[in-house]
């Protein structure tokens, strides 16, 4: 296997007093879809802000190399520009942008239709419409799942709501992910839904901050489940912080 992507090793961050990424380490291969399941509290979505430098976010310890270049130091912007890109689980409302300036950003020259039509949604009803609250939270998923395919990103990170994704929204989900991956990208898919993280190449299991099983998605959804966990305390899976 040629070498990662993107490589984190002993990522550690704190809120307060409590820790929420301990030494945290994962290594994600080029074109390679990975899928992160976890309890709510586990540190998925902070996982997720750290690598796109979101402000507040910054850790205590550890190293993130993508490409070989040190994220850390980076803005959004600049993490943006080497190909990381971010599909926000709660997608922002712009008042005043449409659908067409929202997904052709800074790219003037891209067709923003083939990505709609990509997530279900037909491009002559949603082109001219505002990206705003006229438009439902699920309408404002897939335009934001669209707009993560129209930037062709060397790595995408899913961070799919826990609740309300029905399963045609999944189905959108499946065929923006594949697509990412024949346009030469991975994907590190943060999901609570199983159907979704079947379809992943690997998977590992976040659980009190840290990776506590990886391997086939199937084996890694089936140590999941087997778990009572609703939200994360680091007992249910028998992790306890050295």
């Amino acid at each position: 296997m040629t070498g990662s992507l993107l490589d984190i090793r002993n990522l550690t961050f704190s809120a307060g007093n409590q820790t929420i990424l301990d030494r945290f380490d994962l290594a994600i291969y080029p074109e390679e879809i990975h899928a992160l399941l976890g309890a709510n509290g586990s540190g998925k979505t902070t996982l997720a802000y750290l690598l796109m430098g979101c402000e507040g976010y910054v850790p205590s310890a550890g190293t993130v190399l993508f490409a070989g270049t040190d994220l850390l130091p980076l803005k959004i912007y600049e993490r943006a520009k080497l190909g990381l890109t971010l599909a926000w689980q709660e997608p922002a409302r712009f008042e005043g942008v449409t659908v067409r300036e929202y997904l052709s950003r800074g790219r003037s020259e891209a067709d923003p239709k083939p990505a709609l039509v990509q997530v279900g949604l037909d491009p002559d009803r949603y082109l001219n419409r505002r990206v705003d609250k006229s438009l439902s939270g699920g309408e404002r998923h897939r335009i934001e799942l669209a707009s993560v395919l129209s930037m062709k990103p060397r790595l995408a990170i899913l961070d799919e709501p826990a609740a309300g994704i029905d399963m045609l929204s999944i189905n959108h989900i499946i065929n923006v992910i594949r697509a990412i991956k024949d346009h030469g990208g991975a994907v590190l898919l943060i999901t609570h839904q199983e159907e979704v993280a079947a379809i992943a190449d690997s998977a590992s299991q976040l659980c009190n901050g840290r990776i506590v099983y990886s391997g086939d998605p199937g084996h890694v959804i089936e140590h999941f489940r087997g778990r009572t966990c609703v939200r994360c305390d680091g007992e249910v899976c028998g992790y306890v912080r050295a």
